[in-house]
């Protein structure tokens, strides 16, 4: 067994499909297959399990907005000194909130988020999380100004009932994939540390207007399914393929 506090850092594995149904949800089953993969290989100490939709993060509120402005006003400041710029009970109540979130991303060698497709863009349950863990200058090193998750590994699992790949009618409405890669490359992911597995057509088997996809759909799964198992050995660091996005269109 792999030393998880070495090369391949801890696993925070997050779900945010409305149905918790591991049988019935397409990115739960292909999230935990990623996690089953990893915790054979490395063992359940650096593991960490989020049900975004179970226990899902509190929307933020005003107390987080006047407090962030406070601490964005200031440059980057560190962690440990942001609650002494808290005032009131609210701002020091949606900080206890915030801080606990924040330090499990820093924490993590990946961040593993399964996410589904609702309505072209991600489950209000992970944006609530998103926006909570967006802290300003969290992720940002206070002395040289450099992103504290460039070499933090970042495995979007993602799943759409319909087909949204280049080429597609619906490729221009696709607000998943391009939203997720833009928030995680704002806040500092290197490049080649961000990967997306997305299973396309899953509605395929029963929506009759799918139903002529439905080879399509078995195809993307199972490629999904291989290579969400072949990012999980991968040792945390290690050279990606120059193609990151497993998808059948």
């Amino acid at each position: 067994m792999s030393d998880v506090s070495g090369v391949n850092g801890a696993l925070l594995h997050l779900d945010s499909s409305a149905d918790r149904r591991e049988e019935a949800s397409v990115t739960r089953r292909l999230s935990g297959l990623f996690a089953r993969v990893w915790r054979e290989r490395y063992g359940d100490a650096g593991y960490r399990y989020r049900d975004l939709v179970a226990e899902p993060v509190p929307l933020v509120g005003s107390g987080f907005v006047g407090l962030g402005t406070r601490v964005e006003r200031q440059g980057v400041v560190p962690l440990e000194k942001v609650a002494a710029l808290a005032e009131g009970v609210e701002e020091e109540r949606e900080w206890a909130r915030t801080l606990p979130l924040v330090t499990e991303v820093r924490e993590a060698g990946t961040v593993l988020i399964g996410v589904p497709m609702y309505n072209f863009g991600v489950p209000a349950a992970l944006k609530a999380w998103i926006d909570r863990v967006s802290f300003p200058g969290a992720y940002t090193d206070p002395d040289s100004g450099r992103s504290l998750l460039e070499r933090t590994r970042v495995v979007v699992v993602a799943a759409c009932g319909g087909g949204y790949g280049p080429g597609t009618p619906r490729a221009d409405c696709d607000f998943q994939v391009p939203y997720l890669r833009a928030y995680f490359g704002n806040l500092g992911v290197a490049e080649d540390e961000l990967h997306v597995v997305r299973a396309e057509l899953t509605r395929a088997g029963d929506i009759p207007g799918l139903a002529r996809f439905q080879d399509l759909a078995a195809d993307s799964l199972a490629a999904a399914r291989e290579a969400v198992a072949e990012l999980a050995v991968r040792p945390y660091g290690g050279r990606p393929p120059a193609l990151h996005m497993y998808e059948m269109s």
